[in-house]
C-alpha cells in the first residue's frame, strides 16, 4: 500500500502536467522484427524466423524520456544521434509523443541502435550498432551549450548513462552543479565501475548488478553489499541512494539505517526486464520534481516497474495502466471526485482498461433538488460511471442571467460529489459540454425528460462512435427557477408583514 496513496493518485491523474523534467544521455533507436519460427535452416544450425511485423521505439535515455510523456509530465532531451535514417526515425518518435529535442547533439558517428529478433515472446538474437569512439571536446561543448537554458527551465534533472559516451565526467559535473544552484534534484542510472563522475547527485539509481561492479562486493554477499554501498553517500556527497533490487523491489540507503526505505516487488509474472529501470528513474524524477514524500514515490516507482516488466519489449509506462493498478487499493472521497478535464481523460482511460462502461450527464445544479437527484440516479443505473459535468459560474450567468447562479461552482461540485450515483464531477467553462463530451467518449449520455433526443448536445457526436442518447423522465414540479421563485415570494410577504 502507498502511504500517500490519495496524492500519488491525484499526481497521476493529473499527469505532472506542471512539472517539466531534463534528460541527458544516451539516445538510442530500438527496432524490433517479430515472427514465428517453424524450422531450421538447412544451410546451419540455426532457426528460421518469418517476419510478420516491425516496430520501432524510443530506447536509452529516449526511453526515459517516453516514461515521462507516459507519466504525463513535460520533458526536454539532450544527447547525441548521428546524421543518418535511423536519427530522423527517432527524432520522429519524440516529435509524436511532444519530447522537446532543442537540446539533440549531431555527431559524427551512427545514430546508436539495437535490433532485436524476437519469435513470439522469446528473443533470438540481438544486433547492435554503434562505434566504440568518444564525442569530440567541441561536440561536448555544443551539448553543453545548449545544456545551460535547459538546466534552467526544468524541474528535476535525469542523467541516464548507457557508457556510450554522452555523459564524460565533464558534462555530469555541469549538470549536477547548476542545477545545485537551483536546488534541482538531479538522479543519476549509472554505468561502469566508478561513480565519482556523479559526486554531489541527489540520488544514484543502481541494480544489484551495478553496485556490485562498484564496490567489487558479491550479489550473494547481500548486507556487505548494502553496508558498502552506504559509504558512497559520504564519498560522493549524496543526499540518498536509491537501489533496484529485482524481486526484492527498491531499497533507499541513507546515511542512517533506520531511515532507509523499502518497498516490496509486485508480484507479477515477468516477460521482460529490459527498460524497467527507465521507468523506475522517470518515476523518480517526475515525483522528485512535484516534491512528493520519498516513501510514496518509492513505492510508485515500484508499482510502476512491475507493469512494465510484465510486457515484451521496451515499452514505457503510461497513465490508464498504472491508474487502473492503484485504483484497486483506493476508495475515492468526495473531494477526489472533483477533477479538471485531462484528470477526467485519466480516470476514464483506467475505468475503459478495466472493461467498464461511461454515463455522462450534465447541467447546472444550482439548488439541488429531488429532480436532480432522480435524474442522477437513474442515470447511474445505466453503466458501471457516472460522470457529472456542470456548467462554471461564468458559463451560469451566461445562460440564466446575473443573479444566477446562487450557489458557487466549487460548492456545486463539492456536494454533488457526496452522492453515491457520481463518480467523477468536471466543472466545464463552455456553454455546452461538447468539448467536455468529445473529451470524455462516453458510453452513455443522459438528459432529462423535457429533452428530446433531437435536441440533446452531442448526441450526433456520441452515436458516431456507437454510444447512445438516453432521456429520462423528470419529476413534475420540481427545477431551481420554481424553487427560486417560491423564496422570492415569501420574502417579499415576509417584507410585507414587517
Amino acid at each position: 500500500m502507498i502511504r500517500d496513496l490519495h496524492r500519488v493518485l491525484n499526481l497521476v491523474e493529473s499527469g505532472f502536467q506542471r512539472y517539466r523534467v531534463l534528460v541527458v544521455g544516451d539516445l538510442m533507436l530500438d527496432q524490433y522484427v517479430w515472427g514465428d519460427v517453424h524450422r531450421i535452416s538447412p544451410e546451419a544450425p540455426v532457426p528460421v524466423l518469418r517476419s510478420v511485423r516491425r516496430t520501432n521505439v524510443a530506447g536509452g535515455a529516449a526511453n526515459v524520456a517516453m516514461n515521462l510523456v507516459g507519466l504525463g509530465a513535460q520533458v526536454s532531451l539532450a544527447g547525441f544521434l548521428g546524421a543518418d535514417e535511423d536519427a530522423r526515425t527517432l527524432r520522429g518518435l519524440l516529435s509524436t509523443s511532444n519530447v522537446a529535442t532543442d537540446a539533440l547533439c549531431v555527431w559524427q558517428r551512427p545514430t546508436i541502435s539495437k535490433t532485436r529478433v524476437m519469435a513470439g515472446r522469446q528473443q533470438l538474437m540481438r544486433l547492435d550498432v554503434e562505434t566504440p569512439e568518444l564525442p569530440s571536446a567541441s561536440e561536448v561543448d555544443s551539448l553543453l551549450q545548449l545544456l545551460s537554458s535547459q538546466i534552467a527551465q526544468a524541474d528535476s534533472i535525469i542523467l541516464s548513462d548507457y557508457a556510450k559516451g554522452a555523459l564524460p565526467e565533464r558534462v555530469c559535473q555541469y549538470v549536477i552543479a547548476e542545477a545545485r544552484k537551483r536546488n534541482i534534484p538531479v538522479l543519476v542510472d549509472p554505468k561502469g565501475s566508478n561513480f565519482s563522475k556523479y559526486r554531489h547527485a541527489t540520488t544514484i539509481c543502481p541494480n544489484l548488478q551495478e553496485l556490485a561492479t562498484c564496490t567489487g562486493v558479491s550479489t550473494l554477499d547481500h548486507d556487505v553489499l548494502m553496508n558498502t554501498a552506504r559509504a558512497l553517500l559520504g564519498t560522493l556527497a549524496l543526499d540518498y541512494l536509491t537501489v533496484t533490487m529485482s524481486e526484492r523491489g527498491i531499497r533507499v540507503l541513507r546515511a542512517n539505517p533506520a531511515e532507509d526505505v523499502r518497498a516490496a516487488a509486485q508480484a507479477r509474472e515477468v516477460y521482460d526486464v529490459s527498460g524497467a529501470g527507465d521507468t523506475v528513474i522517470a518515476t523518480l524524477a517526475a515525483t522528485a520534481a512535484a516534491r512528493l514524500d520519498l516513501e510514496s514515490a518509492i513505492q510508485l516507482a515500484n508499482v510502476a516497474a512491475g507493469i512494465v516488466v510484465s510486457r515484451v519489449g521496451t515499452v514505457p509506462i503510461d497513465r490508464a495502466n498504472l491508474l487502473a493498478t492503484l485504483s484497486s487499493e483506493l476508495t475515492l472521497s468526495t473531494q477526489e471526485k472533483v477533477v479538471d478535464r485531462a484528470g477526467l481523460i485519466a480516470r476514464a482511460a483506467q475505468w475503459r482498461n478495466r472493461g467498464e462502461s461511461i454515463v455522462f450527464t450534465n447541467g447546472c445544479f444550482d439548488l439541488l433538488h429531488i429532480g436532480h437527484i432522480t435524474l442522477l440516479e437513474d442515470a447511474h443505473r445505466m453503466g458501471d460511471h457516472l460522470v457529472l459535468g456542470i456548467n462554471s459560474d461564468a458559463s451560469v450567468q451566461r445562460l440564466k442571467g446575473p443573479a444566477r447562479p446562487i450557489v458557487g461552482e466549487n460548492e456545486r461540485a463539492r456536494i454533488l460529489s457526496a452522492l453515491a450515483s457520481t463518480d467523477a464531477i468536471v466543472i466545464f467553462e463552455e456553454d455546452t459540454p461538447l468539448e467536455t463530451i468529445e473529451a470524455l467518449r462516453p458510453d452513455v449520455l443522459v438528459k432529462g425528460g423535457d429533452y428530446t433526443e433531437a435536441t440533446v448536445v452531442g448526441a450526433e457526436m456520441i452515436r458516431s462512435w456507437g454510444g447512445r442518447v438516453a432521456i429520462v423522465p423528470t419529476v413534475a414540479g420540481f427545477s431551481t427557477s420554481n424553487i427560486i421563485k417560491k423564496m422570492t415570494a415569501s420574502d417579499a410577504t415576509n417584507r410585507e408583514k414587517a
